[in-house]
């Protein structure tokens, strides 16, 4: 399957840089039967959900920070950290060649300076750093600023608004913006008419904005993170009666790892790096909840799966004509 296939044009003027109130976003309903195209707004996501559905959403909260380094030659760096493991804690750096294993570096906070250590290179290309005092343990863990993709260029004001208002469980280097659209109202008038709500947890890594770079989709090396589903969460899914409606394509994938030959999804921690493209047979999702994708990406890849392909570009390049805002902070589209 040739990677081009998933390309498409888009204005960078539709790329959006801020994110517009919760809830104040435009929403596009697909129906797959049918190819049929409804605009509509965020607020309207009710109507189309049934009483007896299930939605399924990631609780995964950012706790990645930048931070700006220096190796002990002066050279200037930038550090993603990630998060503590029993190993140290995992960042990444650019550029990652200033930082083999040995090198120390010299982190920044406000004036302030404290040391670090590469102790391993990781699987993804990322470091594992050891902190050698507690101020620069506290810089791996508290300093900088949250970050953001990489198309995305001005200033986020309120960091809070690049989390889920459910976001609860640490761990991701992005936010599963398919959420970021939610209000409590909103979640409110979903229960008050009878869909149930179930939380999992994928923690996002950076490897979601890798771009598919080789020529073909099979080529591709599809990056893992870990995940979550409690057991409250697969009792739910397993017993539900209506559609399972899953916001994200994080919480597709988490989903579809854990179900079994027989459609049950098991609960428990795992990795996933669980690849979906046209012609993988769905086990458990039914309906998706989603954002605009990059072109050529794993996530467009996944949608395109679910819908269709030429259903999906046919409703993107419908999006364009009718000025929809993409990507991270833009607008949703709802899949049927």
């Amino acid at each position: 399957m040739r990677t081009e296939i998933f390309h498409y044009d888009l204005p960078n003027e539709l790329i959006a840089q801020q994110s517009p109130p919760r809830g104040e976003s435009r929403l596009l309903v697909l129906e797959r039967a049918t190819g049929a195209i409804h605009h509509r707004q965020f607020t309207d996501l009710p109507g189309w959900l049934h009483p007896s559905d299930l939605l399924v959403r990631n609780n995964t909260r950012v706790t990645a920070h930048r931070l700006f380094a220096a190796t002990e030659t002066g050279a200037k760096i930038e550090l993603l950290s990630i998060g503590q493991d029993r190993d140290g804690w995992r960042v990444i750096v650019r550029p990652a060649k200033r930082s083999p294993i040995g090198k120390r570096i010299r982190l920044d906070d406000s004036g302030c300076s404290a040391w670090a250590k590469v102790t391993a290179i990781t699987e993804d290309g990322g470091r594992i750093v050891t902190p050698e005092d507690d101020y620069a343990r506290h810089i791996l863990e508290c300093a900088g600023e949250t970050p953001l993709p990489p198309y995305i260029h001005a200033h986020l004001s309120d960091p809070e608004r690049y989390q889920t208002i459910y976001a609860s469980e640490g761990g991701s280097a992005a936010a599963p913006t398919a959420g970021l659209h939610f209000t409590q109202q909103i979640l409110n008038s979903i229960e008050t008419m009878g869909v149930a709500i179930a939380d999992i947890t994928l923690n996002i890594g950076v490897g979601t904005f890798r771009p598919v770079k080789t020529a073909s989709v099979e080529e591709h090396r599809m990056h893992s993170e870990s995940a979550h589903i409690p057991a409250a969460s697969a009792q739910a899914i397993n017993t539900r009666v209506g559609r399972l409606v899953a916001v994200g394509t994080t919480c597709v994938r988490a989903l579809e790892t854990a179900v079994d030959d027989q459609g049950a999804v098991q609960p428990g921690t795992f990795n996933t790096d669980l690849f979906i493209t046209p012609g993988y047979r769905f086990k458990v999702v039914d309906a998706l909840l989603t954002n605009f994708h990059l072109p050529c990406s794993t996530l467009l890849m996944l949608v395109c799966a679910f819908a269709g392909t030429e259903p999906v570009l046919n409703a993107y390049q419908e999006a364009i004509r009718q000025r929809y805002r993409f990507f991270s902070f833009g607008d949703a589209m709802l899949i049927i």
